[in-house]
């Protein structure tokens, strides 16, 4: 079974925001950083898109490592 992975965005400086993915327990505490923004956007719309494609990146990284372990 895999964790939860939680996109969240934040504005650390006024005009500049940052993703980052959590992955949670299965009850959605004890978040740990997976991945995080390596440069800060300047509207929180980009920062959405970004963090939605590192979002969708992670997914399809792991889906062969699903099916792998389903089988076995």
């Amino acid at each position: 079974m895999t964790q939860p992975i939680e996109l969240i965005i934040e504005e650390p400086a006024l005009g500049s925001f940052v993703w980052r993915l959590l992955e949670t327990d299965a009850n959605g505490a004890n978040p740990k950083v997976l991945r995080d923004a390596f440069d800060p956007a300047d509207t929180y719309e980009a920062a959405l898109a970004a963090g939605q494609r590192a979002l969708h990146s992670e997914i399809r990284r792991r889906a062969p490592n699903q099916a792998q372990a389903q089988s076995a």
